[in-house]
């Protein structure tokens, strides 16, 4: 009796040993289990984007930011050049190694699009709130053939930088229409400086920088055989005719006429917001000011910039997330300074970083006015109709009249290429 208790006892001892272990295995197995569940369950998210210097840092930032708010996404950013992201994203479509956000100049947004590498967001944007609370030209850049294909993500536009002291010296305020521009270029073109300074290179930045003329004075770059269009490449001719602009401008980028500003060459010039701590740094002493860009029959300005848009593939919704995350007021005003750039929301566009800034009130107020270029899935072709009659309007070698009916011809056989 006595044994078979002391057997019991062992057995019981050795059921209740086996009991825990077989507990604590089936524990660590479910910890296990739910561990690399989660770890399944986070998504990762690769960014492509083209920022160096203090773009990346802000981006590098934000990322950090949207990575540790959550524990559902991780998004990586990856560095991509500037002058390989096109090609890198056309690359990876036929080798189906494409990131699942990228960062693309908005011009650019509309020819991916057209290629199916794009996620439409249309379903999403549709009870997304937000979206009203963007201006109209960010917006429709994210927009081909009627469907949403990303978000704004940093915006900005050009207006006129004056030197306050040449104008004052000659009685003048600051430009706010065509008349007033070109009387005042004149004015002010003496003693070695030119009046007005505008970048007018065969290239992406000439058609940037001739699009607001374009559109101040009623035009399409649907139909540049107009007489709107006339009207503009005729007032880059005059302006030149009046000796108040230099037919140099055709080899100048908008760097070139920043650092003839900065040097008291030029009174005027048409640029953007980045070259503002530029000159503060180079010329802290140079008196300057900014206003909008003067209008013929309506104000207009050209949208720059970049939108986020979302690859096509498995990780839609999340990256739809950060997408989300980034657009939210809070992140943009904390972010968009640091990037150097405008927020492409309205709501933001009110904050004090921006409305109580002399010059970036400026920049702000244009940007109800900034218009994408394009969206066009052949803009680069487009684009280099216009610059090509951009620089003919600067050399006269042509008539404003023959100059939009030759771009209207080249544009026509763009489009009706395949």
């Amino acid at each position: 009796m006595r044994k078979m208790k002391r057997f019991f006892a062992l057995l019981f001892s050795f059921l209740l040993f086996a009991s825990v272990l077989s507990g604590c295995g089936s524990n660590n197995k479910q910890g296990t289990s739910a561990a690399k569940s989660s770890s399944n369950s986070k998504a990762e998210l690769t960014l492509w984007a083209y920022y160096t210097g203090a773009g990346a840092t802000a981006l590098k930032n934000l990322i950090n930011e949207f990575n540790s708010s959550q524990d559902k996404v991780e998004v990586t950013f990856q560095f991509i050049p500037d002058s390989d992201l096109k090609k890198q994203l056309s690359i990876g479509a036929a080798a189906n190694k494409l990131p699942d956000i990228v960062a693309i100049d908005n011009p650019d947004l509309a020819a991916f699009a057209s290629m199916g590498i794009l996620a439409d967001i249309s379903d999403k944007m549709l009870n997304w709130p937000d979206k009203n609370q963007y201006f109209e030209g960010p917006l429709k850049s994210t927009i081909y053939n009627g469907k949403n294909y990303g978000l704004p993500f940093v915006s900005n536009c050009l207006a006129l930088y004056y030197n306050v002291d040449m104008l004052n010296a000659a009685g003048i305020k600051p430009p706010q229409t065509w008349d007033d521009l070109r009387a005042a270029a004149k004015a002010l073109t003496k003693n070695g400086v030119e009046g007005l300074a505008i970048a007018a290179p065969n290239n992406e930045e000439g058609t940037f920088q001739f699009l607001p003329w374009l559109l101040s004075a009623g035009g399409d770059i649907n139909k540049l055989d107009s007489p709107e269009s006339e009207k503009a490449f005729g007032f880059i001719t005059n302006l030149i005719n009046d000796g108040s602009m230099s037919s140099e401008v055709i080899n100048y980028k908008q760097d070139d006429i920043s650092k003839l500003f900065q040097a008291g060459k030029v009174a005027m010039m048409v640029n953007g917001p980045w070259e503002i701590n530029n000159i503060k740094q180079n010329v802290p002493n140079l008196h300057w000011a900014v206003t909008k860009l003067p209008k013929d029959e309506k104000y207009a300005s050209v949208l720059g910039g970049e939108d986020l848009a979302i690859i096509k593939g498995k990780n839609v919704d999340a990256a739809w997330e950060f997408l989300k995350f980034v657009a939210r007021p809070d992140i943009m005003r904390k972010y968009m300074p640091q990037f150097g750039q405008l927020p492409p929301r309205k709501d933001v566009a009110t904050d004090k970083t921006w409305s109580d800034d002399p010059v970036l009130s400026v920049f702000m107020d244009e940007m109800q006015y900034a218009m994408p270029r394009g969206p066009h899935p052949k803009w680069p072709q487009i684009s280099e109709a216009i610059s090509t009659g951009l620089q003919e309007a600067v050399t006269k070698v042509k008539t404003p009249e023959q100059i939009g009916k030759e771009a209207q011809e080249k544009i026509d056989q763009i489009n009706a290429s395949k």
